[in-house]
């Protein structure tokens, strides 16, 4: 989701601004994609390398995250059942505060009987450590390093393959985001930024599924 801080700054508004309305518009395109029958929705919320970014930007990323997995209403209201990848909590790399793991158990607890769609958050998730984590834990358990076996190890084994990975605000490039999962999706690309990102959008998105 890039572009928040760009959008920003091209109105004369802090960063914390643009983040504030991207994860309005996180909302936004929640119910969009469950208009549309979307199965599985996955978000880059927070990389592990976003913790050097300057500390005061960070605290209101962390109380942003707090409120998106406060959503209960709406989200039951919606049907959508949360899900979360990242670093474990009880990690040594781990880094992500108490009150934000809360909100996080407390939304998987308080969704988990929803049937609808699945929105995944991504917070302090990187795909590398994901990867090694997963080799790790299928080392240790004596299995051969296999693509079946790596695929039971990785944060979410339930996460589906990516059918479309979509970058916004003008990146053309591949992320630390999903890389074992996304072999073969399709990339939109747009330069739009994320507060912007419209169903319109997502509907151009949808359309590269099964082209390839």
């Amino acid at each position: 989701m890039d572009g928040n801080g760009r959008w920003a700054s091209s109105r004369g508004l802090p960063r914390t601004a643009g983040h504030t309305a991207g994860e309005e518009n996180l909302a936004d395109v929640v119910r969009a994609a469950v208009r549309r029958d979307i199965g599985w929705l996955t978000v880059f919320g927070f990389s592990t390398e976003n913790w050097v970014r300057p500390r005061a930007e960070v605290r209101h990323i962390l109380g942003l995250h707090e409120r998106l997995f406060g959503r209960i209403a709406e989200l039951n209201e919606n049907n959508v059942r949360i899900r979360w990848i990242g670093r474990p909590f009880d990690g040594p790399d781990a880094r992500t505060p108490r009150f934000v793991q809360r909100a996080i158990r407390k939304a998987i607890v308080d969704t988990a009987h929803n049937t609808g769609m699945v929105l995944t958050v991504a917070f302090d998730y990187g795909s590398r450590f994901e990867i090694m984590e997963a080799a790790r834990r299928a080392r240790n358990s004596n299995e051969p390093l296999t693509v079946s076996s790596m695929s039971r190890y990785v944060h979410d084994p339930l996460l589906p393959p990516v059918d479309v990975m979509i970058r916004t605000s003008g990146e053309i490039r591949v992320s630390n985001f999903l890389l074992w999962q996304a072999v073969g999706a399709a990339i939109h690309f747009t330069d739009t930024p994320w507060p912007e990102f419209s169903a319109e959008e997502l509907d151009r998105a949808i359309s590269l599924v099964g082209r390839q």
